[in-house]
């Protein structure tokens, strides 16, 4: 009876040592997944932080050019070949707005009512208005037959100073096909948005 009763026991003390064996191996694979999630969740959060730190830095640089050069869009691309072949569709353009008068032959970026794209033209003409003494400017395309009269506003003759965006003081070649890929693809713009997101977030360093 004695031996039936420790070789119970013993069985009941094998049992309650691989129960609690068992509960710790449980205990320890709980906490590993919560340190790993945790670990995840932080690596998201900062990776979160890091692209809005990287959109911010981006737009401050914008505003930061746009107060250097005095134009509202200090860097355009050209989207047609009316300028050809001084610039060409796709050059990128530098632009800066002095409040020095604009000058017959100059090159200037200009916006035009009722149109969202702004225009990169030759000013060919320029008029002083004799009431207030500002001076107004006809503009025309190098490689147009024409002058703009008729891409202005019904009745309009002439670009006013709040019309210029800007004159063009520089240029890179071609750079701006990635906008007017994207611009004209819109699959195209969204796929490496996506993309450069995703390489940001999942990034380890």
């Amino acid at each position: 009876m004695r031996m039936l009763t420790r070789q119970k026991e013993k069985k009941r003390e094998k049992e309650k040592g691989r129960r609690e064996r068992e509960r710790e191996r449980m205990e320890w694979i709980r906490e590993s997944v919560a340190s790993v999630r945790s670990i995840q969740f932080r690596q998201l959060l900062t990776q979160a932080v890091s692209l809005g730190l990287i959109v911010t830095s981006a737009l401050i640089i914008w505003k930061g050019l746009m107060c250097f050069t005095g134009s509202e869009s200090p860097v355009v691309v050209v989207l047609s070949g009316s300028m050809e072949p001084g610039f060409k569709r796709g050059d990128i353009l530098f632009l800066h707005m002095s409040k020095d008068p604009i000058r017959a032959g100059e090159i200037v970026v200009f916006n035009v009512d009722g149109r969202e794209i702004p225009i990169v033209h030759r000013v060919i003409k320029v008029h002083e208005r004799e009431d207030t003494g500002k001076v107004d400017v006809l503009t025309k395309g190098d490689n147009n037959y024409g002058d703009d009269i008729v891409l202005y506003a019904d009745g309009q003759r002439w670009l006013h100073r709040h019309h210029i965006m800007g004159r063009a003081v520089g240029f890179l070649p071609y750079v701006g096909w990635v906008t007017i890929i994207m611009t004209e693809k819109p699959i195209i713009k969204y796929i490496l948005i996506g993309a450069l997101g995703l390489l940001v977030i999942t990034s380890k360093d």
